[in-house]
C-alpha cells in the first residue's frame, strides 16, 4: 500500500506543481514564463523521484508504468493498480486547482 500512496501523492504533487506553475503564468499574464513553467516541472520530477524512488520506483506516469512493464523491470499485475493510484492523484491535483483558480 506505500508503493501506491507513493504513487499517489507523487502524481498529485507533480501534476498540481507542474499545472499550477502553468495556471499562474496564465492569470498574471507571463510572469513565470514558459521557462519558469519548464523549470516547475524539471524540480518538481527531480524532488518527487528523490521523495519516493526507494518506496515506488517513481513512475508517476501510466506510460512509464507501461514501459517498465514492457521491459520485464515491472510486474504487469502491479500496473492496474499503479495506473488507478496515478489517476487519481492527478484527477485530486487538477480538482484542487480548479478550487483554487475557477476562473482559469
Amino acid at each position: 500500500m506505500n508503493k501506491l500512496l507513493a504513487e499517489l501523492l507523487g502524481t498529485f504533487t507533480m501534476v498540481f506543481c507542474g499545472c499550477g506553475a502553468m495556471t499562474v503564468n496564465e492569470i498574471t499574464g507571463g510572469s513565470i514564463t514558459h521557462v519558469g513553467v519548464a523549470i516547475t516541472w524539471g524540480l518538481v520530477v527531480m524532488a518527487m523521484i528523490y521523495a519516493f524512488g526507494e518506496i515506488s520506483g517513481a513512475h508517476f506516469n501510466p506510460a512509464v508504468t507501461i514501459g517498465f512493464a514492457i521491459a520485464k523491470t515491472f510486474s504487469w499485475k502491479a500496473v492496474p493498480m499503479y495506473i488507478l493510484f496515478q489517476i487519481i492523484g492527478a484527477f485530486l491535483a487538477i480538482l484542487m486547482l480548479w478550487l483554487l483558480f475557477p476562473e482559469s
